[in-house]
């Protein structure tokens, strides 16, 4: 896995997570790989994917069964979609739509933009 420096990792890697649960890699109910399994595989300390763990689990979109490891919370997707969404109207969308004014894109010449770019 390729990190960038503006973010934390372990935020890194829960996007990555939340990625596979919106793409149905990770389902609800689906066991989630265990920490050190994650750590092999991505190269990062355990430590690093158990503070991500940790985040995810007190965000709801994982939840630990005793003995068992982690797993994908029912209502995971939701969960990612509304902070996703709010993180971008927030954040991102402010920036876009300030550089969208400055060069003079119209309204109109987004809103073509953004259909053509939902019917590829």
């Amino acid at each position: 896995m390729n990190f960038k420096d503006n973010k934390a990792i372990y935020l890194q890697i829960a996007d990555r997570i939340g990625d596979q649960i919106l793409s149905g890699a990770l389902v609800p109910e689906g066991k989630v790989p265990s920490v050190r399994e994650l750590a092999a595989e991505i190269e990062v300390n355990a430590n690093t994917v158990a503070r991500t763990y940790d985040h995810l689990q007190q965000n709801g979109v994982i939840y630990t069964k005793r003995g068992l490891g982690y797993f994908v919370s029912p209502e995971a997707k939701e969960k990612i979609v509304a902070s996703r969404r709010e993180q971008l109207m927030q954040g991102e969308m402010d920036y876009f739509l300030g550089q969208l004014k400055a060069v003079g894109i119209t309204p109109a010449e987004l809103q073509d933009l953004y259909s053509e770019y939902l019917n590829k």
